[in-house]
């Protein structure tokens, strides 16, 4: 791809305990055009997060390199705002508190007061709590926890934001409803998203392309799947979308067929056989 804005180099994982040295990742190379929203899938214990985390800086890599709009990435940082499964809010401020607790962090020398408020209550708007500023997380759904999670990200303007799993702990409408909005708020801000799922659907109708990742450990990408699908995206429509339907066939037949193939390839060029010598 021509347009790296951000790119992934040669990025090798290997965690070292008492039991030996266990390598997660092998030579994980991906390049991400700004605006993008790329999906990150794969069975559990593949490397999904551990990805996640490197590209947000939390976890340093064994070798290779992350590279954002031209600079190294090597510690986490405003620019990489992350949204977990779990909410992460704390539980004695209020929504408003919450989300302006990043804003003051991030924005403090580059906005006034007043354009600081104004700021938080826009993000808020933006994922539907404004009716909600004064309440605390324990006075609200899961999923109203996680808009706001997601308001906290926006508000600190991050070049990449990094979903890890965003809805997985939410029941089926819910869901549904957050997923929309995702796709809302990426078609106006134009954000560029790494999202990690294990949800196929999800992936298909959220993503401009899914990254596939083999089992662990080693786990490396095993394809790419570019997903041309006109957007705004209508999931009800999409139900009976042949090309919907084929780019989810795609994603299932390499999660349960096509990536022990590749496993095998790559085994096969990591420990070559050696010739036989000619008598």
């Amino acid at each position: 791809m021509t347009n790296r804005y951000l790119s992934i180099e040669q990025v090798d994982m290997t965690f070292h305990t008492k039991g030996g040295a266990s390598n997660v990742l092998k030579g994980i190379d991906l390049s991400v055009a700004r605006g993008e929203y790329i999906s990150i899938i794969g069975h559990s214990g593949c490397g999904k997060s551990t990805l996640l985390n490197i590209i947000a800086g939390l976890t340093e890599s064994t070798s290779g390199a992350v590279i954002l709009d031209g600079k190294e990435v090597n510690a986490p940082g405003p620019d990489r705002s992350v949204v977990f499964q779990n909410h992460s809010l704390l539980p004695w401020l209020t929504v408003y508190e919450n989300v302006a607790l990043a804003v003051n962090k991030t924005c403090a020398r580059t906005k006034s007061k007043a354009e600081r408020h104004a700021w938080i209550l826009k993000n808020l708007e933006m994922v539907g709590m404004s009716h909600a500023l004064d309440k605390r997380p324990a006075e609200i759904s899961g999923g109203m926890k996680q808009r706001v999670g997601i308001a906290r990200a926006l508000a600190m303007e991050p070049k990449v934001l990094l979903l890890d799993e965003p809805f997985g702990a939410l029941d089926a409408l819910t869901r549904a409803h957050l997923q929309e909005e995702v796709m809302r708020i990426q078609d106006e801000l134009g954000n560029t998203v790494i999202m990690i799922t294990h949800d196929v659907d999800e992936a298909v109708l959220l993503s401009d392309r899914i990254v596939m990742l083999t089992n662990g450990p080693s786990a490396r990408i095993g394809e790419v799947l570019d997903i041309d699908l006109p957007r705004p995206r209508n999931r009800i429509t999409l139900a009976d979308d042949p090309a919907y339907n084929r780019y989810r066939q795609e994603v299932l037949r390499f999660l349960y067929e096509k990536q022990r193939k590749v496993e095998r390839l790559a085994e096969r060029r990591d420990n070559p056989q050696p010739t036989k010598a000619r008598a």
